[in-house]
């Protein structure tokens, strides 16, 4: 299941963190599965590195806002 960009933009900042974090975590797991030939859905390897790549939007987004960029 993806998540959607609304659902990700009502987190606060800290869960944002949190929740990436955990996702990486199981990514990394996956990868780990895979190489072991123990993986059996390798779409949601793809679903994470989708997901992991909207959460970074939207932190940017983010920090955009606050006036952080270049």
């Amino acid at each position: 299941m993806a998540l959607r960009p609304e659902e990700i933009r009502n987190w606060s900042d800290e869960e944002l963190r949190n929740r990436l974090e955990q996702i990486r975590r199981e990514l990394f797991n996956l990868r780990i599965q895979w190489v072991m030939g123990q993986l059996k859905d390798v779409n949601r390897i793809r679903a994470l590195r989708k997901d992991i790549a909207r959460m970074l939007t939207i932190m940017r987004e983010r920090e955009l806002a606050r006036g952080g960029g270049r």
